[in-house]
């Protein structure tokens, strides 16, 4: 199971939200920085999130996105702001190992089988943020129907792989549920990676037991309650 540091960026900064909301947000220092401290302790593969592409300016921040890729050198999950084929295409040029498509992906679905075709499924995930059991877009402010059944669409159209949030534990540090993980992996044969509420050593064994391909840690790294020593010791 691989062990994804997040490197979220907002106005330049890595930074780490509460519950997606912009006002919670702290700062830890430049995308850079924060990138060479995960990898110096262990980490092989980062999750990047262009939060202020997320909140409506696709094109922020893109410097330093491509200098986290071009000077680590790591398999990069990059997702925030992909409006467009033009916007994934762009990324994946740039060597990002694997665009995120979110609201694209629910809005016009038809843009995960178009790069899957023109790129590989790998390098292709589909983002499913779900709460109550039903995908949120738009900056989780509008509900689009049934997470199970977009999961299985975002399949059949080849996607490669498939980001989870359960966005109502997401950034609280107290932990995941087991439950919405163990559903989905149920009704799919992608690698699924899980963010969200991965607080603890046990929060990652246990969806390492459940047959999870990753784990996102965010608010929990950057906090102290995990060290990334024991979330990859966890994850093998």
């Amino acid at each position: 199971m691989i062990v994804f540091p997040a490197v979220d960026i907002l106005g330049g900064q890595c930074v780490q939200l509460v519950q997606g909301k912009r006002e919670s947000a702290r700062a830890f220092g430049t995308p850079l920085e924060n990138a060479r401290r995960w990898l110096d302790a262990g980490a092989e593969a980062l999750h990047v999130v262009n939060l202020d592409g997320a909140f409506g300016s696709a094109q922020a921040n893109a410097e330093m996105i491509r200098e986290v890729v071009e000077e680590t050198g790591v398999f990069v999950q990059l997702g925030g702001g992909i409006r467009s084929r033009e916007d994934a295409r762009a990324w994946l040029e740039t060597g990002v190992g694997r665009v995120i498509l979110g609201t694209v992906a629910v809005r016009e679905p038809e843009i995960v089988r178009d790069l899957s075709l023109e790129f590989g499924p790998e390098q292709v995930m589909a983002g499913v943020d779900a709460r109550g059991g039903a995908v949120v877009i738009e900056g989780w402010q509008e509900e689009a129907g049934d997470y199970l059944a977009w999961a299985q669409r975002f399949e059949m159209l080849g996607a490669g792989s498939l980001l989870f949030t359960n966005v109502a534990v997401e950034g609280l540090c107290q932990g995941i549920e087991t439950e919405p993980v163990a559903r989905l992996l149920e009704r799919t044969h992608l690698p699924v990676v899980v963010a969200g509420g991965v607080t603890s050593a046990e929060d990652v064994r246990a969806l390492r037991d459940l047959g999870v391909a990753g784990v996102v840690l965010g608010s929990a790294l950057y906090s102290g309650k995990i060290t990334l020593e024991e979330a990859l010791e966890a994850a093998r």
